[in-house]
């Protein structure tokens, strides 16, 4: 397995085929493992309050914990969104869509980290979600409610389609979710006669197979890609940072709708790939997202690809 790191900016000529848009950048990360090249772009960087995540776990044990990693709990936490990409023969599938433009404003960059990469998501054959909250879902349509991937065969796990398209779904999840199960479910609803739904252990394309991983949502999925020695696992949210999800996985989170399941998930995801000495692609994990988990005393280390 080969991986490399670089990082793209948008460069003059593209500015100018976008009209007036600001130069940004993106860190581009690639694995190339057998006859799959995978890859992560940014869809941006989103604000979330500290206490979301750090708020349900033991403050005193927690501060020397953020201080090393030069987190101020007090500070809103600005995790990377890492959308990752697989060629493989004909195929040019996402996993995860992005925020699209209704989440929130340092999001929904996708369209353009495509672009600059030269991809036309008219070209994109497949969209693999995760799980259905905004930031994975909700740009998988465009500002007009069409899907932005016009030719591309979506797919998303049984429990977790079942989950946001229940009517009842948006009184069970909490007002400070409500929001997001009315937006899966609108989205949902566009996209569910082209849905291919899977389940624990089914084979979504060749080579890549769904594992179970639930908590953060009820029917969130990973993804281990190839085999052997140098398979990857697609993280999605199940560990969602490279700072206390490593260093601390047992801890629950604010972040997830089931926490105590959602730590009995990162620990059994952590024996998996520590174990077979795995490399991982997480969705809000930094420098572009890929990279590998190292055993330490009390927990893990992220080693991000360089």
């Amino acid at each position: 397995m080969q991986i490399t790191r670089r990082r793209l900016m948008t460069t003059a000529t593209a500015a100018l085929a976008f009209g007036a848009l600001p130069r940004r950048g993106w860190t581009e990360t690639r694995i190339s493992l057998g006859d799959m090249e995978i890859l992560t772009l940014s869809d941006g960087t989103l604000s979330l309050p500290a206490d979301l995540i750090f708020g349900p776990m033991p403050q005193d044990e927690l501060a020397p914990i953020l201080a090393g990693f030069g987190i101020d709990p007090a500070a809103p936490l600005a995790p990377p969104c890492n959308i990752t990409l697989l060629r493989m023969g004909d195929t040019l599938a996402l996993f995860d869509a992005g925020s699209g433009s209704g989440f929130q404003a340092g999001v929904g960059r996708l369209p353009d980290a495509l672009a600059a990469a030269g991809i036309d998501p008219l070209d994109v054959t497949h969209v693999i979600f995760t799980h259905g909250h905004p930031d994975h879902l909700w740009g998988a349509l465009d500002d007009f409610d069409e899907p932005a991937f016009a030719n591309a065969t979506h797919m998303m796990g049984q429990i977790e389609f079942d989950y946001w398209m229940d009517g009842a779904t948006v009184d069970s999840i909490g007002a400070d979710r409500a929001s997001f199960a009315v937006g899966a479910k609108r989205r949902l609803e566009v996209l569910a006669g082209d849905m291919v739904l899977f389940g624990d252990g089914d084979v979504v394309l060749p080579g890549i197979r769904a594992l179970s991983s639930p908590g953060h949502t009820p029917g969130h999925m990973c993804f281990v890609l190839g085999e052997g020695p140098d398979a990857v696992m697609i993280l999605g949210d199940a560990i969602g940072n490279g700072h206390i999800a490593f260093a601390r996985p047992g801890w629950i989170s604010g972040s997830d709708q089931d926490p105590s399941l959602a730590a009995q998930t990162r620990l059994a995801l952590f024996d998996q790939i520590v174990g077979q000495n795995m490399a991982v692609v997480g969705f809000h994990l930094p420098e572009g997202g890929i990279g590998r988990a190292r055993a330490m005393a009390d927990g893990f280390e992220f080693l991000p690809s360089l």
